[in-house]
């Protein structure tokens, strides 16, 4: 199996590094190469959605210089991997030798458990959790590259747990990059409006793919029901770091 090249992104290094492990040790669980590259940076995302686009190309160039030679590029970041896919080739439009590497990077960039699904066929990755997991659809998977179902299959794979439906599962969670900052009392609003439904749901930890939702989630979730949980689904998936 060729290799896959893994991007961490920056939020889930800065402060999730417990669910880059999980990453980490799922690959190795499936038996799936990989490699790392420690010269890796930010994918330009943040920029861009600030709306300094000059910033955002510089940053995106040297992500490609990192990752360019490589087949296979895989994040456990919808909203990296949407930059990448759908972005990175607007960002070039009038640079066409860019333009073409950028298209090239997007045809081999895939969201982790996309990856998992529809590239390598994974559906069970032997994950174990006794309990009722509900599932937050993420804007950046959902609709910007239409992950939903791929997702959804390693959860109800995984031992001793049960997939609930959870009501506006595919309403956005008031993360939104730069709009949780700017309209800050509505991103409230909107964030307690999903964490009531994870509540009403039954579900004993919610679980999502997106680092910038998991971070707005939790937070709320921490300062307002300490005892609840929430969970990006590499760590449901490749359960807890001791076990």
């Amino acid at each position: 199996m060729t290799p896959i090249s893994l991007h961490i992104p920056c939020l889930m290094n800065m402060f999730m590094p417990k669910t880059g492990k999980s990453v980490v040790r799922l690959l190795e669980r499936l038996d799936v190469p990989f490699v790392y590259h420690e010269d890796q940076t930010c994918c330009g995302l943040p920029a861009s959605n600030a709306g300094f686009l000059p910033e955002a190309r510089k940053v995106a160039k040297h992500f490609m210089e990192v990752f360019g030679d490589d087949p296979v590029v895989v994040s456990p970041s919808g909203s990296c991997v949407e930059m990448i896919t759908q972005r990175y080739p607007v960002l070039f439009e009038d640079e066409p030798e860019w333009k073409a590497r950028a298209q090239d990077m997007a045809s081999k960039t895939y969201e982790f458990t996309q990856y998992l699904v529809d590239i390598l066929g994974i559906e069970d990755a032997g994950g174990k959790f006794s309990g009722k997991v509900a599932y937050h659809e993420s804007c950046s998977l959902l609709r910007g590259l239409g992950v939903s179902e791929q997702p959804k299959k390693l959860i109800a794979s995984v031992k001793g747990a049960e997939l609930v439906p959870m009501q506006n599962a595919d309403v956005c969670c008031g993360f939104g990059g730069e709009f949780s900052h700017k309209y800050s009392e509505i991103s409230e609003t909107m964030v307690q409006e999903k964490v009531t439904n994870f509540i009403n749901s039954g579900a004993d930890v919610l679980v999502m793919g997106e680092p910038g939702c998991f971070l707005n989630i939790s937070g709320y979730v921490s300062r307002n029901h300490p005892g609840r949980k929430v969970m990006h689904i590499a760590d449901l998936l490749a359960g807890p770091i001791d076990s």
